[in-house]
């Protein structure tokens, strides 16, 4: 199909965020006669969504940019249960104390992108524990459950990868399609809600979703995947030496989230600008045609924008003002990443790679040991020559901190406290 009916649809398929989407003409043409609305749901397996979310979050930002309604969905009761798709192992099971706090800490993020209120357009946020925490048992097998074949669940990517790798999976998450599939029914009843956005990996759940509203209610429900994301070099999305790139600047400071998007590789700049920004599609042709050095320029504003949309203006003009001084003045900026450490800790001098793995410039202390043996990691700008190398009060200048680097873009600020 290569001409919509709907901004929506022509907008998130210019800029390659579709993967699959269930009977795409007919979904184009109700979004085209009306206001829609649609919903991505969120576990809160963690206190922040990271880069691999943020596919689905622009989704539901260009559609109410398209002037629909779009629902932001707390998994706060599916989180209970645990998605098994993509994973080899249980998830730990969390407390309703872990989730509730994690539920919170995820709806800052959401704040950034969405507006919210009582307009016919304006977001809600809703949490599934409210009806997913008062289903009885018997009911829920009797008028839920007797739509579902065992045999189309056990082709089903989530549950088949884990029997063929010969893993346990748990009855417990093996009815997690089914409460996912509930939901799109019960956001429907409650909000007139047709469509279920996720990644390419939720496409079988979408569908069971939107098929089991077909048979209890006779609803039209349509689903939309986005692709799963991976760097031109075949690297996961979203993950580095030092763990995730979280969302929350709790987890991640702004600075560093900046510099993850300035690090990119040269054959993602054009991509990351269509999925991540807003920039329109003629600046991205010229950015992304830019060769040579010029490429940073580029990653630049890559950078920058997809900063301003997670941080906010004022985070990401000096995210990118700090780079600046740090790389092409040479000079060390007031803003980069400060942690403290307790000074009787370095009076006598911490081990390199324990400092470094502390700092979070390594994931653990045996990828720091790898980092400073491979010649990667710098102490004021001075290369460590061992990983036991001792790092104490005497490192620091006459502003009281320790520069920790690693590799030419990366560094943190170590201040005794």
């Amino acid at each position: 199909m290569s001409t919509f009916k709907s901004d929506f649809m022509r907008i998130v398929h210019e800029r390659g965020m579709v993967h699959q989407c269930s009977d795409a003409t007919r979904f184009d043409e109700l979004l085209a006669s009306g206001r829609r609305v649609a919903y991505i749901g969120f576990d809160c397996t963690a206190d922040s969504l990271h880069v691999g979310h943020l596919l689905q979050i622009m989704l539901l930002r260009w559609w109410q940019k398209t002037g629909h309604k779009p629902i932001a969905l707390m998994g706060g009761g599916t989180t209970k249960v645990g998605d098994p798709s993509g994973r080899d192992e249980t998830r730990q099971l969390l407390s309703n104390e872990q989730i509730e706090a994690n539920m919170a800490s995820i709806k800052r993020v959401f704040a950034n992108y969405l507006r919210f209120g009582d307009g016919a357009a304006d977001a809600v946020m809703v949490n599934n524990a409210d009806w997913l925490d008062t289903l009885l048992y018997i009911p829920l097998l009797r008028d839920v459950g007797r739509h579902f074949s065992v045999n189309r669940m056990l082709t089903m990517d989530s549950v088949k990868l884990r029997l063929e790798r010969d893993q346990p999976l748990t009855f417990l998450e093996f009815n997690y399609m089914i409460l996912q599939s509930y939901d799109f029914v019960e956001l429907w009843k409650r909000h007139q809600c047709i469509a279920q956005m996720g990644g390419s990996d939720q496409w079988g759940n979408i569908v069971m979703g939107a098929d089991l509203g077909r048979r209890m209610h006779g609803a039209e429900l349509f689903a939309l995947t986005s692709p799963l994301l991976a760097t031109s070099s075949g690297a996961k999305m979203g993950k580095t030496a030092a763990g995730a790139i979280w969302l929350n600047s709790e987890r991640l400071s702004a600075y560093d989230f900046w510099q993850y998007w300035r690090n990119s590789e040269d054959a993602d700049v054009g991509r990351f600008l269509r999925l991540f920004t807003e920039l329109p599609l003629d600046e991205i042709a010229r950015l992304e045609a830019l060769g040579g050095a010029e490429i940073n320029e580029a990653k630049k504003v890559l950078a920058t924008e997809v900063a301003r949309l997670c941080h906010g203006e004022a985070a990401a003009t000096q995210a990118a003002e700090t780079a600046r001084q740090t790389f092409e003045q040479g000079t060390l900026a007031a803003d980069l990443p400060t942690i403290e450490i307790a000074r009787s800790r370095l009076v006598s001098g911490m081990p390199a790679f324990e400092l470094f793995a502390e700092a979070g410039l390594a994931s653990s202390k045996g990828e720091a040991r790898r980092l400073i043996k491979g010649g990667g990691a710098r102490i004021n700008d001075a290369a460590v020559t061992s990983d036991n190398q001792p790092v104490s009060l005497a490192d620091a200048g006459g502003d009281g901190v320790i520069k920790l680097s690693a590799g030419r873009k990366r560094h943190v600020l170590i201040r005794a406290a």
